[in-house]
């Protein structure tokens, strides 16, 4: 089948020229040639996305129909879409691409083969055929002659929809159809919304097809072979910490784990890079190099120099490049069954013990719970940190109930004798304001001596409030801070904000309570008010 009949087939009767798998190189030139993007001092490509910096979650959609109606997480995260307006609302886009200039870029996600997703992703603009070039996974020249695509990704920031007639909530959607596996984007150029589409897709198809946990994490692999998750929701330290010099990077944020492996979904990095310096990332600053898209950043005064600092347009500054551009990134990126589970998570009320222990049914409990807590800014009075619950650390993307990723993921713990530890890396001594932020080499330390299984000999005390269990000592760590209490001037106060987190836990889970199984539930705080 030749190009033209393969657009045919999904209803694009293009009148304009048609750009077929360009290279990184042509895809660069051509956003150059239209003015939508400049080349930066270090080589990237930088564009802006417009009117959406960000994922539009109130605009993402699921399509309503047998297929879906059961097995589907209706309600906040997963909103339905009737398929008749879908195919009317695809019958307008295509039309609307027929007299575009296109360009089509093939693809595929998951690193390991039987899980292989072919994707074909048309979109308006060179750069978003980049970004896709960059983020998923390439095909050879050889596949690129035989290619079949499964599912259907057609990205076009032109079309806005009528929300009377297309029955959408504004102009921009993100609608996400299973049974035709297709995934129509409109309205918005943010290209996150093609990446967590997929995610999304994923985040369906492995755990309610195939029973592999799909997971919203960074994962590494040592010298020895042995593997390590993290968790952690924006502002943990999740890429800082999965960033080991001393072992061979999986990926950034999203795979799979099946019976044997864990493995990359993606191809690429789609990294913040607010803030971003050499000191502090070294890894990602150097991979922000040619062949690189950088969105939405801003340069210093009369220079082609990003100012990682500017946040002007969006704190949401970020960086899209292959994952070879990582240094020790592992190909292909597959490693073993985990050997070590991290939550990460910034407890801005001092709480949170810095390491614990975790049982299969308190790593259940605090997976549907994917907690941190935020600090609500920095002027002057507002100092009360903010809870932040997103259940399986990835609730918008999640299609399925979160008890159903929290029951696999024990199902797995239990098969294989996995340690789960949740790291706070946020306060001690007290909340934001009073306590002080847990040094990060403190907690490179504390992982450090997990992966070295420097706490097999070690003894371990419960925490009254929450059951967690914490070491009395770590190598390298000052004993009293390991025990939250001991940090507290005022014992008491301490108690008092604990049982005030614990019973905002106990509040989140409620959501979630019916769902849940008896080892769930008592994997929760053991002190609530």
């Amino acid at each position: 089948m030749n190009h033209l009949e393969s657009l045919k087939e999904v209803g694009i009767l293009s009148v304009k020229e048609i750009f077929w798998n360009l290279s990184e190189a042509q895809l660069i030139s051509q956003t150059l040639r239209k003015g939508q993007g400049i080349t930066t001092e270090s080589g990237a490509l930088a564009c802006d996305t417009g009117e959406f910096t960000g994922r539009s979650p109130k605009d993402k959609y699921v399509v309503f129909d047998e297929n879906t109606q059961n097995s589907v997480w209706w309600g906040e995260v997963n909103h339905p879409f009737l398929p008749e307006d879908f195919d009317r609302l695809y019958n307008r886009v295509v039309a609307h691409l027929s007299e575009s200039e296109i360009y089509v870029k093939d693809v595929y996600a998951c690193a390991k083969p039987e899980y292989r997703l072919n994707i074909r992703v048309i979109t308006e603009n060179p750069w978003q055929s980049l970004f896709a070039n960059n983020l998923f996974l390439r095909l050879d020249e050889k596949e690129l002659g035989v290619f079949k695509h499964e599912w259907l990704i057609l990205a076009v920031p032109s079309f806005k929809a009528v929300p009377e007639t297309d029955k959408t909530r504004q102009h921009n959607f993100t609608i996400i159809n299973f049974t035709k596996k297709i995934i129509l984007i409109g309205g918005s150029a943010y290209t996150g919304e093609i990446k967590k589409g997929i995610f999304t897709v994923l985040n369906y198809i492995l755990p309610h097809e195939k029973q592999v946990l799909s997971m919203h994490c960074s994962a590494n692999v040592g010298q020895n072979g042995d593997t390590s998750v993290f968790f952690g929701l924006s502002g943990t330290g999740k890429t800082t910490l999965s960033a080991d010099p001393a072992r061979k990077l999986i990926g950034d944020d999203e795979h799979g784990w099946d019976n044997d492996n864990v493995f990359n979904f993606e191809g690429g990095c789609y990294a913040k890079c607010v803030n971003l310096s050499k000191e502090k990332e070294p890894q990602i600053f150097a991979a922000i190099r040619p062949g690189t898209l950088l969105e939405n950043v801003r340069f210093f005064d009369g220079t082609d120099i990003v100012n990682y600092d500017d946040t002007s347009v969006t704190e949401n500054t970020r960086a899209a490049y292959p994952i070879d551009f990582i240094d020790n990134a592992i190909h292909p990126s597959v490693g073993g069954i985990p050997n070590n589970i991290f939550f990460l998570t910034c407890d801005a009320f001092g709480v949170l013990p810095p390491i614990s222990k975790l049982t299969t049914g308190q790593a259940m409990y605090h997976f549907i719970s994917g907690y941190t807590a935020k600090v609500a800014g920095t002027e002057a009075g507002i100092t009360e940190p903010q809870t932040t619950f997103s259940a399986c650390f990835g609730k918008p993307f999640l299609p399925l109930h979160p008890t159903k990723y929290a029951e696999l993921l024990g199902k797995k713990l239990n098969e294989n004798n996995v340690n789960v530890w949740l790291i706070n890396t946020g306060w001690s001594g007290g909340s934001y304001g009073v306590g002080e932020r847990i040094k990060l080499s403190y907690t490179r330390a504390m992982i450090t001596a997990v992966l070295e299984n420097k706490f097999e000999n070690v003894d371990f005390i419960r925490d009254a409030v929450f059951g967690l269990q914490m070491p009395v000592q770590c190598e390298g760590i000052p004993s009293e801070i390991l025990n939250p209490k001991n940090t507290w001037a005022d014992s008491s106060q301490y108690d008092e904000i604990a049982l005030h987190l614990a019973n905002q836990f106990t509040e989140n889970f409620k959501e979630f309570e019916s769902f849940a199984s008896n080892e769930i539930i008592e994997g929760g705080p053991i002190q609530k008010k």
